[in-house]
């Protein structure tokens, strides 16, 4: 009997645990003497230089793309945070459901370990619910990658274009994620432009990996806008505090220091909101219920397994990882590495420019990426998220 593609793309997709408070990968990946594996990582590199494709040795990766991680704070959640956007009674009660929405896709990063790089054309679909998920790869040099996820009743659609921006200072390393995030409510007429904090890790004094900078959601419709901070609490001389803490406000776009509401807390445990006029403190986030246990993909459409899937492309070096064969999991990184660069030089040498299959993808007059997806809805995935 021969076996169909879709067979065999199934075969070898390897789904790990998403990022989350409990469990998951963060259990799994605790290697001896690590931070001074890191650090000999960055012996012969220059401050300032960028990283987006230095290469890290297998050992050093978790078991998943980047364009995992980007779907999995879309898609993996303990509770549907992003369907509240769209019922909310008025546009304020809407934007601070956007901003609960937004700091649940932060997740605990692990220190020492990095996705792999995604290479060009590589694509990622899941479904959680009614909600579709689609990203592509659309370019490698400079690395950017576009999303688009739409909800079956069309209450909620999603694009963004995401190019990570990692640069070494010596005793860190700051990953900035430029390009445009937006979120739409098509019901209420609403768009969303969201930022989203930058990765710091620490290499000394004291190694550790943290969410670090100012977020800033706005919508032009309503005229109402937030802003966050991701930031150290209590620290003294950057030492010490607790590098979960966010901070910040809403207020009217025109009136920028005319506060509504004051927000904080901590991205892991629970944020607050203050009503400014009345003094009333609610619970706008809860880290335990939206983050704290999440559920791993499984493949539930066998032949509708794409073979420039994520879970594909890596599914060799993934399930060696996870089985520590390092040795394994070198050769089939270099084989997929080797296999994509191949392609490019065939390209090259024909005068062929390779076009992504979802998406259109341009510069702005600012030189920021701008992706457009082709379609207006994404199709249920072959990859679900279990209810």
């Amino acid at each position: 009997m021969v076996e169909s593609e879709g067979e065999a793309a199934c075969a070898s997709a390897v789904l790990t645990p998403p990022l989350s408070l409990q469990g998951g990968l963060a259990a799994q990946l605790r290697p001896a003497n690590l931070a001074q594996r890191v650090l000999s990582l960055f012996r012969n590199v220059t401050p300032g230089s960028d990283l987006s494709h230095f290469q890290l040795p297998a050992t050093f990766n978790l078991p998943k793309s980047q364009l995992q991680m980007y779907g999995e704070g879309v898609y993996c959640a303990g509770e549907d945070l992003l369907s509240r956007c769209a019922v909310g009674k008025d546009s304020l009660e809407r934007l601070t459901s956007v901003v609960a929405w937004s700091i649940s896709t932060t997740r605990p990063p692990i220190f020492g370990f990095a996705p792999y790089n995604p290479i060009l054309g590589e694509t990622h679909h899941v479904s959680w619910g009614s909600l579709n998920v689609l990203l592509e790869q659309v370019s490698h040099r400079p690395p950017v990658s576009a999303l688009h996820a739409t909800a079956a009743g069309g209450d909620v659609r999603l694009v963004w274009c995401q190019s990570p921006v990692p640069k070494f200072h010596g005793a860190s390393i700051e990953a900035a994620v430029r390009g445009r995030r937006e979120l739409r409510l098509p019901r209420h007429g609403e768009r969303y432009e969201l930022d989203c904090p930058n990765l710091l890790i620490r290499l000394l004094p004291s190694p550790s990996v943290e969410w670090s900078g100012d977020v800033r959601v706005a919508c032009a419709e309503s005229g109402l806008e937030a802003q966050l901070s991701f930031c150290r609490s209590k620290s003294f001389l950057g030492f010490g505090g607790d590098a979960r803490c966010v901070r910040g406000r809403i207020f009217k776009s025109a009136s920028k220091e005319e506060t509504i509401y004051e927000i904080d807390g901590f991205w892991d445990r629970t944020v607050s909101i203050k009503d400014v006029s009345t003094g009333e403190v609610s619970v706008l986030y809860d880290g335990q219920r939206a983050i704290g246990n999440l559920t791993t993909p499984a493949v539930q459409d066998h032949k509708g397994v794409s073979p420039s899937e994520s879970a594909v492309v890596w599914g060799e070096v993934s399930d060696a990882l996870l089985k520590k064969d390092w040795e394994r999991a070198r050769q089939a990184k270099r084989r997929v590495e080797d296999e994509a660069r191949k392609l490019a030089k065939e390209r090259n040498d024909k005068g062929e420019v390779w076009t992504p299959k979802h998406f259109s993808l341009s510069q702005n007059k600012n030189g920021e990426w701008e992706c457009w997806p082709l379609e207006e809805s994404v199709p249920p995935a072959p990859i679900v998220v279990p209810s």
